[in-house]
């Protein structure tokens, strides 16, 4: 059964108060999720009970935190459906696993005339470091436009593949209005061409089960703090044959088989792509945050999400002056808005003072914002704490709102 009291209960954060005295409403999830106490604990112990590095060494207890470990590579693995634990390589987050991936895959096989496919509605991280590369290759980046009503064309993006694309990368989610990209369709047009296919998987498995395996993608990614774990780790999925046929994606310690003066090989993946001491903490952090969501279950995470924002979209619609940017069906716990005769930041100054936390902006997506005739846009987000009360007190917030500016 779904007890979303008991849930909400977990996050520590939300049972304290505001400066001012108020109930936190947090409403930001899509930047970064609240933490439940079991990761919190996770972390603390770590440090407190087991503190050691990784790998390493063969005294205790650095071997039983090795063995731990290497078990949450295993919990990924299956969070996301992979085939093999060696496709699961940690990162420090979404952004460092596109530029790794970007640098170690695409850079060295692009040449000059070759192509790269993005959307309209990447975030600027999925689409500076394709972009960077294609300037200095004189390789070509095409982007898939946006449809007026939101979603992408699809039809565009047939007429853009051929022999010379070597790289779609697209989001599975917009951060910035929630849609939810046809993935299955991306990738399988794409194997069409034999093109391989990098998803940013960001926005999704905070909401979304999503499974590698099942859509035969070629690479994915996603942050630990947007899934209520900590910040500073991610997970970069590849193919095992892609991961082991590309150079380290960083040079350092324990990545090495042997190294002389003149040459080193390297180990297999995921070690040949770790290098350094790793963020210990943020992997037991992780692995927490996994079993947190998998106590949940996705098909109630879904279901849940879907229902927030259901009720957010009605709530919101009617409100004098207030437009909802992008569909409303098919979409994430994403809601991005305007209002007539308010810039979007004075509207998240005005909430702030009454305890309720939106973003406010571009998103990071200003070519999406281009395509939009906007400037920035309110944004409310939902996670599996939030609570139809939440999402009451933006109501009545923006109302006032109405009031205090117009």
């Amino acid at each position: 059964m779904f007890d979303q009291e008991a849930i909400k209960q977990q996050f520590p954060i939300l049972k304290q108060r505001t400066p001012q005295g108020q109930r936190l409403v947090y409403l930001d999830n899509a930047a970064t999720c609240h933490k439940p106490q079991s990761v919190v604990d996770a972390i603390a112990d770590f440090y407190t009970k087991g503190y050691s590095t990784v790998g390493r060494a063969s005294y205790w207890p650095a071997s039983e935190t090795t063995r731990a470990f290497n078990k949450i590579r295993l919990k990924v693995q299956h969070l996301i459906g992979a085939k093999h634990q060696e496709e699961v390589v940690f990162t420090f987050g979404t952004t460092d696993g596109i530029n790794k991936v970007a640098n170690s895959f695409l850079r060295p096989q692009l040449n000059k005339g070759d192509e790269v496919i993005i959307s309209e509605m990447e975030h600027h991280a999925n689409l500076l470091p394709w972009q960077q590369i294609c300037e200095e290759k004189e390789a070509e980046l095409k982007v898939i436009p946006m449809l007026d009503s939101g979603e992408l064309d699809y039809e565009a993006y047939d007429s853009m593949l051929n022999e010379n694309v070597k790289l779609v990368a697209i989001t599975g989610i917009s951060n910035a209005l929630g849609i939810k990209n046809d993935l299955k369709q991306v990738v399988s047009k794409a194997k069409a061409y034999n093109i391989p296919v990098f998803i940013d998987a960001a926005q999704s498995l905070a909401h979304d089960a999503v499974n590698v395996s099942e859509l035969e993608c070629d690479f994915l990614v996603f942050s630990g703090h947007k899934l209520y774990g900590p910040t500073g780790i991610g997970v970069l999925y590849g193919k095992r044959h892609l991961l082991e046929s590309m150079q380290p994606l960083s040079l350092g310690g324990g990545i090495v088989k042997r190294v002389t003066v003149d040459h080193s090989t390297f180990q297999d993946s995921p070690s040949k792509h770790e290098a350094g001491t790793p963020n210990i903490a943020g992997v037991f952090g992780l692995g927490a945050a996994i079993d947190f969501v998998n106590s949940v279950g996705y098909d109630q995470i879904e279901a849940y999400a879907h229902e927030l924002t259901v009720y957010a979209i009605e709530g919101l619609s009617p409100i004098k002056g207030l437009r909802i940017i992008g569909p409303t069906e098919n979409r994430a716990p994403v809601v991005s808005f305007v209002m007539d005769g308010i810039h979007p930041h004075d509207l998240g100054t005005f909430l702030n003072e009454k305890g309720i936390c939106i973003r406010a902006g571009h998103h990071c997506a200003q070519p999406l914002m281009d395509r939009l005739k906007l400037t920035a846009t309110a944004r409310a987000s939902f996670a599996i704490y939030n609570t139809k009360s939440d999402i009451d007190a933006l109501i009545d917030a923006l109302d006032e709102a109405n009031e205090f500016f117009l």
